[in-house]
C-alpha cells in the first residue's frame, strides 16, 4: 500500500501585505509594504526611506539623508512608525573635506523636554585651517547650542529642526562669529531606546 504523502502548506498563501505609515510629523504618508505571516513579526522591525521621498523636495540636503522608522503599533493592515534617527550619506560628508580646511566632529547624547535620549553627531568645516584654541572653542560652542536646542524642544520638534537644517544653521551662525565657517551639518541621530 502506498504511504499518505503529508500535503505542503505554501508558505507565501499564510502572508499578507501591511502598510507601513510613516508618523505625524511627515502626515501619516506611506513609507513602504511590507510582507508578514503575523502581525506580531512587524513589532520592532526597523525601515528607512529617504528625506526627499518624504517631504518630496529635491533639495541636497534631502537627497543624501536616510530616515530611519522602527515599527510600534500594527492597527488591521496599517504598521504606525516612529522617527527613529537619521543619517546623511558618507560619501557626501566625505566631499566636505578639503585640502587646508578643519572638519570638526562632535557626537553628543542629548535628553529633550519630553526626556527623549537622543545621540547627536555633528560635523563643522572651517574655511581655512584652525589653531588647537580656536577649534577647542567651535567644539565647545557647538556643545552649547545642541544641549540649548534639546533642552528647549520635544524629541519631534528636535528632529525636525535636524531634518530641515534649522539645528545646523542656527548652529552655522554662532560659529561664524568665532572664525570663517563653510559647513555644519547634523551627519547623524540616534534616539536611544528600551525594548521590552
Amino acid at each position: 500500500m502506498a504511504d499518505k504523502k503529508s500535503k505542503v502548506v505554501d508558505k507565501w498563501k499564510t502572508k499578507v501585505w501591511y502598510s507601513v505609515l510613516a508618523p505625524e510629523m511627515f502626515e501619516g504618508k506611506e513609507i513602504a509594504e511590507v510582507v508578514a505571516s503575523d502581525e506580531k513579526l512587524l513589532q520592532n522591525r526597523i525601515v528607512k526611506c529617504s528625506l526627499m521621498e518624504m517631504i518630496g523636495s529635491g533639495s541636497q540636503n534631502a537627497m543624501f539623508t536616510a530616515l530611519s522608522f522602527r515599527v510600534h503599533e500594527v492597527r488591521g493592515k496599517n504598521a504606525h512608525t516612529k522617527l527613529i534617527g537619521h543619517e546623511i550619506a558618507p560619501s557626501y560628508i566625505r566631499t566636505l573635506a578639503r585640502r587646508g580646511k578643519t572638519l570638526i566632529h562632535l557626537a553628543l547624547p542629548v535628553k529633550t523636554k519630553d526626556d527623549g535620549a537622543v545621540n547627536v553627531k555633528l560635523v563643522a568645516v572651517t574655511g581655512a585651517r584652525v589653531s588647537a584654541n580656536t577649534k577647542k572653542n567651535l567644539l565647545n560652542t557647538m556643545r552649547d547650542e545642541v544641549l540649548k536646542a534639546a533642552e528647549d524642544l520635544s524629541y519631534d520638534q528636535l528632529m525636525q529642526d535636524v531634518l530641515y537644517g534649522r539645528l545646523a544653521s542656527k548652529i552655522f551662525n554662532k560659529l561664524k562669529q568665532i572664525t570663517y565657517m563653510k559647513r555644519v551639518e547634523v551627519r547623524k541621530s540616534e534616539k536611544l531606546e528600551e525594548f521590552k
